[in-house]
Parts: structure tokens; C-alpha cells; sequence
């Protein structure tokens, strides 16, 4: 057998043997996905076993160099090891907005430091992370940000306020812009910082949304200490490493227009609702809708695979990135319009097992706000007109 061949088996074999049974099944509450970090509570001992068996592989970063915990895998691991988990349908064991944003950047602007300090137990899921980036006034305009650090030596005083924090209350850490310089051009003056966010000053506060649910929050800075060392890149250069950092979560926020290993595709979603007849479904009307969707689906999952390929084979992503977040966002919405179709009025019952707990409607009305979150739809549309078509 070829290596890859090897591969693919030992693969296939740790997975059988080491994937509990149970996290081989679709997702169906908010509990069933793991953030892992301090503050997590496990849905069940299989989903803590799961994490800790994949981080311990390094396989919930399984392109990550092996010398910082990751899996060192290459193209065509990873591929195998997407192709072996999507086989037995298994869940992903740690969602993660330090294996999507800020472990890439400290990838690749991070002191050795801080990679050995961070990336590790982000790969174990110990630490969850969330994103200190828009403000009150700083949304689209983000080099338009207010909140500051002072230099005092060792260290920085940060003071301002944070807003769509998304999960600042249940995270253990926070990768923040500050303005360290005040009289530079707005983007020349911004440095990246990273601080506990059990530091003493720092309050976050849930913001409820119309889903019922709050995981954004406001986050009030206090005069809250930084250590300097815990500067990503240099002092004042941070803007470019936020360019980069907002690249990857456009992407991740583009995924969620794709149907992850361990869910139900909307087509057996419909079969189970709906039912079939020879492997049809009885509704022509909701079949065709079940169709397109699915169609576009596997062209944007084909999209990603390739964007993936072309970023690690060292081309980059750049404004590709504004893209997938635009199409994945529209998908988004458009998965869970349909899903509400399909359920009827059982669905849009708000709480109640008939609906489970209202899950496609609340979820639907979050969805709206993922064309909004990590830079607007019409942002994105204004940044692939000018870098993408070449439009003036």
C-alpha cells in the first residue's frame, strides 16, 4: 500500500476504536457542540473523552505544526482524516475560535513565547478564547476603535468598551485591539494584546438577542492590566495581524453554511419529516427547494476545499475570504428558511418538545445576524467588487 494508503487505515482504526459511539450521532442542542475551556460543562463524559482523545492526537488542529501539540498533517492527511470522520459521522471535537482565529495569527505573527504559551492548550481545549474587536462606534469602521492601552513599561493599562462579544462571559481568554498610539493615522496606531479575562477590570455583560439566547456580550475594560509580553506582532503594528485574524473568521463564519459530519443534511431531515415514496420525497414543491439548496451546497463546499488548498499551499486567501462569507451566510439562512418549511408550525412553537425548545426558529433569526457579524454583507459585497471583479 501506498503511505497514504497506510494512513487512511491507521486512520480509520484509531477512529473506530477511540470515537464513542455516541458522538457519532447529529447534534441536536447547542450542548452537543464543545467549546471546551475552563468554564465548559460537558453534555456527557463521551464528549469530554472525545475532545481529550483528539487533542491528545493533535487532531483538533490537525494541520498545526507537532512541536506546539497539533497534528502536522499534510494536504492529503487532512483530506483523509475529513473523509475517515465524515464516514462514521462523527462530531467535530472542539469548536473553537482559537483553532479559527487567533491560533492561525499566532501562526504566523506570534513570538515562539506565546506560541508555547497558547497554542497547546488551545489544540486540548482547555483555554476557550473569544474576540475583542467592535465597539459602540467601531463596527464596520473598526480602525475607527476607541479603547486604549497606555504604556507604562512592563506593561499596558487598557480602559474602553467591547461590544458582540460573542461568548466573552463563558471564555477564559480574550485577543483584543487596543490604540496604544492616539496620535496615529487610525490604522498605524492599534496594537493586538491577549489577557485573562478573569483579570481584575475586565466585566463582560450578556446582550440578549431576538433568538431568545445571549451569546454576545458587552465587555467593560477597567484600568485592566496587559503584560507586555502578551503583545501579538510589535507595539503599533497590529492592524495587519487583525487583517489576518479577520480572514480566518470570515471563512469560519462562511462555514456555517456547510452541513458538518456529525448533522443531518437538510434532505434527511426532510425524508424524516415529510417521508418518501421509492426514495422520493412526497412534496414536489419542498423536494426541488431540498435540491437546489443542496446543490449550491456541495458548489460552495467544493469552493472551500479549493480556497483551503490555495491558502496552505501558500497562496493566500485575501479578499477570497469576503466571499465565502458572503455565499456561507446566505446558505446559512437559506438551510434554516427551508428547515422551517419543512417542520411547519410545529417549529416556530418557541418552547416545548414538539420543537425542541423552538431550536430551527431561534436559530433561524440567529442566522440574520451572521451577515452582520465579522464585517457586513455589504462590506463584503463592496470588498469582492473592488478586489475580486475589479470594479472601480
Amino acid at each position: 500500500m501506498s503511505d497514504i494508503q497506510v494512513f487512511r487505515q491507521e486512520t480509520r482504526e484509531w477512529l473506530e476504536t477511540n470515537c464513542p459511539q455516541s458522538m457519532r450521532s447529529p447534534v441536536i442542542t447547542g450542548e452537543g457542540v464543545c467549546w471546551g475551556g475552563r468554564k465548559w460543562t460537558f453534555e456527557s463524559e463521551d464528549q469530554q473523552l472525545w475532545m481529550e482523545r483528539m487533542g491528545a492526537k493533535g487532531w483538533t488542529a490537525p494541520d498545526w505544526p507537532t512541536e506546539y501539540g497539533g497534528g502536522g498533517l499534510d494536504k492529503a492527511e487532512r483530506k483523509v482524516l475529513k473523509e475517515e470522520m465524515g464516514r462514521i459521522r462523527a462530531r467535530s471535537p472542539l469548536d473553537s475560535f482559537g483553532i479559527w482565529m487567533i491560533g492561525p495569527a499566532l501562526l504566523k505573527f506570534g513570538s515562539e513565547e506565546l506560541k508555547q504559551q497558547h497554542l497547546p492548550p488551545i489544540i486540548r481545549g482547555e483555554i476557550r478564547w473569544c474576540q475583542g474587536y467592535s465597539e459602540p462606534n467601531a463596527g464596520s469602521d473598526l480602525a475607527g476603535l476607541q479603547s486604549k492601552a497606555v504604556d507604562m513599561g512592563d506593561h499596558f493599562i487598557a480602559n474602553g468598551q467591547k461590544v458582540w462579544t460573542s461568548y466573552g462571559d463563558k471564555a477564559d481568554w480574550m485577543f483584543c485591539l487596543l490604540r496604544t498610539d492616539p496620535e496615529a493615522k487610525k490604522q498605524m496606531g492599534i496594537s493586538l494584546m491577549l489577557f485573562d479575562m478573569e483579570t481584575p477590570g475586565v466585566t463582560p455583560k450578556p446582550i440578549k438577542l431576538i433568538s431568545g439566547s445571549s451569546p454576545f456580550c458587552e465587555t467593560f475594560l477597567d484600568d485592566v492590566r496587559v503584560e507586555r509580553d502578551q503583545v501579538v506582532g510589535e507595539v503599533n503594528q497590529g492592524w495587519t495581524i487583525a487583517k489576518y485574524l479577520l480572514t480566518h473568521e470570515r471563512e469560519m463564519i462562511g462555514g456555517m453554511g456547510l452541513t458538518g459530519a456529525g448533522s443531518k443534511t437538510l434532505g434527511m431531515i426532510a425524508a424524516e419529516t415529510i417521508g418518501t415514496t421509492d426514495g422520493r420525497l412526497n412534496d414536489l414543491f419542498m423536494r426541488t427547494d431540498v435540491a437546489k439548496w443542496e446543490i449550491d451546497a456541495a458548489a460552495f463546499a467544493f469552493t472551500v476545499e479549493r480556497v483551503t488548498d490555495q491558502a496552505k499551499a501558500g497562496q493566500g486567501v485575501g479578499a477570497t475570504s469576503a466571499m465565502l462569507k458572503y455565499y456561507g451566510t446566505e446558505l446559512n439562512k437559506r438551510r434554516f428558511e427551508t428547515l422551517l418549511k419543512i417542520g411547519g408550525s410545529d417549529d416556530l412553537v418557541w418552547e416545548g418538545e414538539v420543537s425542541n425548545n423552538g431550536w430551527t426558529a431561534r436559530t433561524l433569526l440567529r442566522t440574520k445576524g451572521n451577515s452582520i457579524e465579522g464585517g457586513t454583507s455589504e462590506v463584503q459585497l463592496n470588498i469582492i467588487a473592488k478586489n475580486i471583479l475589479g470594479l472601480g
